[in-house]
């Protein structure tokens, strides 16, 4: 066994790697070496050997001084950057700052110089002065030394973001529903949830006082089957999957013939024959939609959408052709990039060029596809703040993407090899999770400026009132997992996190939109107080928030963070129904993922359950011997007695529903986010029938606190 050395372990820090941590229940844990050195590598750091340690170590500290600029600075407003100029000693510069709507400053340099020895010459470090009044924006910094001429790109972000109008007043809290799309189907339904439902079951829960709905991710699935089923696992985080188009939306249906359009409501049919199935099926669901939307893809289009489609493309960009390319080469050589040819695993190789203008048509379908539902996500988006939610969509952002995946094969070596995404053991799950992942590299994302971090949390809020962030604690550090090793056998890579947040908070205050970041599990705590700093709501689970650090008893209401999303329940949880019937526990005996027997684990959960449930009584808001329904409103109404600004009501709930949407640290052993919603009974529940039902307008009631 590989030795865990001071050197090795100095490494580890100048990478951003933990050599040791605390865990879920305040264990101090020491990271194996193997696990270390399998983290380094895929870092592309040697530390084989001591002398590959040493001459690592080295070029570290040395890095810096070998760059006339850093590859970014992520500043704050009302602070002056800090831009160091790396030159040999003596040589002569000028520099200029370059503002985002075009304006140039010529830059002066600060008095007090630092210098050192890098390879033989003299090196010296220069500050830049730069004003402590810029404007937000993408920036750049030029510096031009003889001919040549050195550019970074200059960051200037939100020290906060400051909440809408309708959640600023002392005491103002606006409620919401949250959904699993996919599953939220209606009788017009092509047998999953679309856009379309989404706007339905929003326009709905407005009128009954809702300010949002939070949706799950709704990025790029696999364009052929089989399709993964995870919304957390995507092929893109920055494009979106077509399964959620509502074909008959499409304005280009007008103009197919009479034949066209009978197959159009063929397709639709053969599709809503899934509608009464026990658990979705997305492939063919795909199948029946793609074939549809091919033919209207083929219809005419007016001047005036021509030219928005040409707008969309050229504003999208490279990456936008790279995911279509993506998609188009699926079509012949299947979904596992790396099983191409291997002239083909390089998106900017000849060959995929070749293809590109070889299989243009295909390439432009697929573009037209994510043109079609950026045009019916921003239409209900309007459509909710027309009825007068104040947010609209709140939009989920993935952890990750797959492996195999577009944005895996488009961004390259911005995605560290050879190590997967996932968590320490924690409470939801005492084994571990492997999320199958590939990370950001931290010094990657570095030297591309930040561009592909910003492109997707751009697009995420292009037509959103606001973002959640799956595992916000990503952004400040990862559990990585180096391949074949087991989930618990991981340990933390650190990232920026002021310049993942910041990015964050410049693009949402532009886009007008919340922060919610997921801050469950295993968070340092110093962690929360940073996000609530700068604005960054965080997420509250009502079973789970106890004083942790004391002796372990339930929060008071009026204790709750006012800067969170308080809910009940969470994906990773069965609806409130069943939670309150222990399924989870049995679910989990049943798979193996319990460590404690089955007896212990009911006792330890039942008294759980109970002790929120007997503190309801207490409060006056539960009788004795109240009915599970009766349970799951009083639960919900103690949230409005928090000062938490946002309220999150399932739409699982609502229906009274108990089956589990999500196992964690579980693959094809369960159904995970193929159940649709359902009743209490578990038969399926269409939202027109929903819409009907006295007990979920009365939930919905229950927190609606502008009655």
């Amino acid at each position: 066994m590989t030795e865990l050395t001071t050197r090795l372990s100095e490494l580890a820090a100048a990478h951003g790697v933990a050599t040791e941590f605390w865990d879920w229940q305040g264990r101090h844990t020491q990271v194996p070496a193997e696990t270390v050195l399998s983290v380094l590598a895929a870092l592309g750091v040697a530390a084989g050997s001591e002398e590959e340690i040493e001459a690592s170590l080295a070029a570290a500290e040395k890095a810096p001084w070998t760059r006339v600029l850093p590859p970014v600075v992520v500043a704050v407003e009302g602070t002056a950057p800090e831009v160091p100029v790396h030159l040999a000693k003596g040589t002569a510069f000028d520099a200029r700052l370059v503002l985002e709507d075009g304006g140039v400053q010529e830059l002066d340099a600060l008095p007090g110089r630092e210098t050192r020895e890098v390879g033989g010459v003299e090196a010296v470090r220069i500050q830049l002065d730069l004003p402590e009044d810029l404007p937000l924006g993408w920036h750049s910094v030029q510096v031009r030394v003889g001919d040549a001429r050195r550019t970074m790109p200059l960051v200037v972000t939100p020290a906060a973001i400051a909440l809408p109008e309708a959640l600023a007043g002392e005491g103002a809290q606006s409620w919401g529903l949250m959904t699993q799309l996919y599953a939220m189907r209606s009788t017009e339904s092509w047998g999953m949830g679309d856009l379309a439902d989404l706007g339905d079951a929003g326009a709905w829960a407005a009128g009954l006082g809702a300010d949002f709905v939070l949706v799950n991710p709704l990025h790029a699935a696999e364009p052929v089957p089989p399709i993964e089923p995870s919304p957390y696992l995507p092929t893109s985080r920055r494009f979106v999957s077509p399964l959620y188009i509502r074909v008959e939306d499409v304005p280009e249906v007008a103009y197919l013939s009479a034949a066209e359009r009978q197959l159009v409501e063929w397709h639709a049919d053969d599709a809503r024959r899934y509608l009464d199935l026990e658990f979705l099926e997305r492939d063919a669901v795909w199948l029946a939609k793609e074939a549809a939307l091919r033919m209207i893809f083929k219809q005419r289009r007016s001047l005036r959408r021509q030219r928005s489609f040409n707008a969309y493309v050229e504003r999208e960009g490279q990456g936008l052709v790279d995911y279509a390319t993506w998609c188009a080469l699926c079509q012949v050589h299947g979904t596992w990039w790396r099983q191409w040819p291997e002239e083909l695993q390089d998106p900017r190789s000849r060959e995929v060029e070749a293809f590109r203008e070889k299989m243009s048509e295909e390439v432009e379908f697929h573009c037209w596809l994510q043109w079609i539902l950026d045009d019916q996500l921003g239409r209900v988006q309007r459509d909710l703040l027309d009825t007068g939610m104040a947010l609209g969509v709140i939009s989920d952002l993935a952890v990750g993407v797959h492996p195999d995946g577009a944005d895996a094969w488009g961004l390259g070596d911005a995605l560290a090899r050879g190590v997967t995404v996932g968590a320490p053991a924690d409470q939801y799950n005492q084994l571990g999770q492997d999320w199958s992942q590939p990370p950001w590299r931290p010094d990657k994302l570095a030297e591309l400026g930040y561009a592909p971090y910003r492109d997707m949390v751009r697009a995420a809020l292009r037509d959103s009132g606001g973002l959640r962030v799956d595992h916000v604690i990503g952004l400040f550090r990862l559990w990585w997992i180096p391949q074949g090793a087991k989930p618990f056998q991981g340990t933390y890579v650190r990232y920026d996190h002021d310049a993942m947040i910041g990015i964050l908070l410049l693009e949402a205050h532009r886009a007008g939109a919340v922060v919610v970041g997921e801050d469950l599990g295993t968070v340092e705590p110093w962690v929360r107080d940073y996000l609530a700093s700068r604005g960054v709501m965080g997420t509250s689970i009502m079973w789970f928030e106890r004083n942790w650090d004391t002796d372990g008893s339930l929060v008071d209401p009026e204790e709750y963070r006012e800067l969170c999303l308080a809910t009940v329940t969470t994906h990773d949880l069965p609806p409130t129904a069943g939670y309150l019937e222990g399924v989870h526990v049995e679910l989990r005996h049943r798979l193996g993922l319990l460590e404690r027997s089955l007896e212990e684990e009911q006792a330890t959960d039942e008294k759980s359950r109970q002790e929120v449930l007997d503190d309801l009584v207490r409060r006056g808001l539960l009788r004795e011997g109240a009915s599970v329904p009766e349970q799951v409103e009083s639960l919900h109404v103690f949230l409005t007695r928090t000062p938490a600004k946002l309220l999150g009501v399932s739409v699982s709930d609502l229906a009274g529903d108990k089956r589990v949407i999500n196992q964690p640290g579980t693959d094809e052993e369960y159904p995970n986010w193929r159940v649709p919603l359902a009743g209490p009974d578990g038969s399926p529940v269409m939202l027109e029938e929903l819409f009907t039902w006295r007990s979920a307008r009365r939930l919905a009631r229950a927190v609606n606190q502008s009655d």
